[in-house]
């Protein structure tokens, strides 16, 4: 590395995110809107959490497993949202080099979590299904516990190999990242090192905790429908598959808006659009999940209708 390369690498202290800055009429409008999709989505997913803890109906492994995805999804929104927030009010979009590479890390971290997680659920949901006389027997709590453990170990470890990566990287005088937070494409477009290699490795990571686990969720669906159309009744036909229909909404909007993202060309016309669309899986989905689950669930909202009643049976 040239003398240069080093004095810019320690010259760059900071980042300036664009966000929505090109919009300086609706900062208001934008922080109101956030504001609301943050408090509504910390609020559904901590109401999950409770319902799982309080209600014994609900210690299965498909809400244990519904648990460590509302977990993440609050961890997920606090990562992106409040700094985007404190933008909008004050106007100062920078972001300092340490904080950029920690905002990635657990964002990548966390994306990796989740198509793991979506991954197991989808498992278990294929265990219920095609082999409900051994679900229990099958799907006991040690293999739940290290089904999660492997899925936030395998995503911290993917996210900790890509993150080493990027903070190598030599980094000039751009300091404009063209998004509304720390994602890979947009900060490694400010390096002036070679990102081949970087980028190779990244691709490979990526496909690990994308690809992989979303070939095992399709192949898991693909046993759930075919089981579910050689039942001969109806009505059993739409109870196999309520029992599904949730996780299977969930896993559609996720992995469509992300494969969207990542792999639509990176130009500048369609900047704007893959800004849209990263809002969509970052901040709307975490909102909407809870939504999902609780709406589209009898087992949630019998739960919720019994701790409202319980809670209102207190101030009577």
């Amino acid at each position: 590395m040239s003398a240069t390369e080093k004095q810019n690498q320690t010259s760059i202290t900071e980042f300036i995110l664009l966000g929505f800055g090109d919009l300086p009429g609706l900062q208001v409008p934008l922080f109101l809107l956030f504001l609301v999709i943050y408090m509504v989505t910390m609020t559904g997913n901590i109401l999950i959490l409770v319902l799982v803890v309080a209600n014994q109906h609900l210690h299965t492994p498909m809400y244990f497993f519904l648990s460590n995805l509302s977990c993440l999804e609050m961890c997920y929104s606090s990562t992106i949202l409040p700094k985007l927030l404190a933008s909008f009010l004050t106007g100062d979009r920078s972001i300092s080099y340490s904080s950029c590479m920690t905002q990635f890390f657990i964002f990548a971290f966390l994306v990796g979590v989740e198509c793991y997680l979506l991954a197991v659920m989808s498992y278990d949901r294929y265990l219920a299904v095609c082999k409900p006389l051994h679900y229990v027997t099958l799907m006991n709590r040690k293999l739940c516990i290290g089904l999660t453990a492997g899925a936030w170990v395998g995503g911290i470890t993917i996210s900790f190999v890509i993150t080493l990566l990027m903070s190598q990287m030599v980094y000039c005088d751009r300091r404009e990242i063209d998004h509304f937070f720390c994602d890979f494409t947009p900060v490694i477009k400010c390096s002036c090192s070679d990102t081949f290699l970087t980028e190779a490795v990244t691709s490979l990571m990526s496909a690990t905790c994308t690809m992989l686990p979303f070939l095992s969720t399709v192949a898991s669906y693909i046993f759930i429908i075919t089981t579910i159309l050689r039942i001969s009744s109806a009505t059993g036909r739409q109870k196999a598959f309520s029992t599904c229909s949730s996780h299977l909404i969930v896993v559609t909007i996720f992995y469509t808006t992300l494969i969207l993202v990542y792999m639509l060309p990176k130009t500048y016309n369609l900047t704007a659009f893959n800004k849209l669309l990263s809002v969509f899986y970052t901040v709307v989905t975490p909102m909407v999940n809870p939504l999902i689950y609780t709406l589209r669930n009898k087992e949630v909202r019998g739960a919720l209708k019994k701790e409202v009643q319980a809670f209102m049976s207190l101030y009577k």
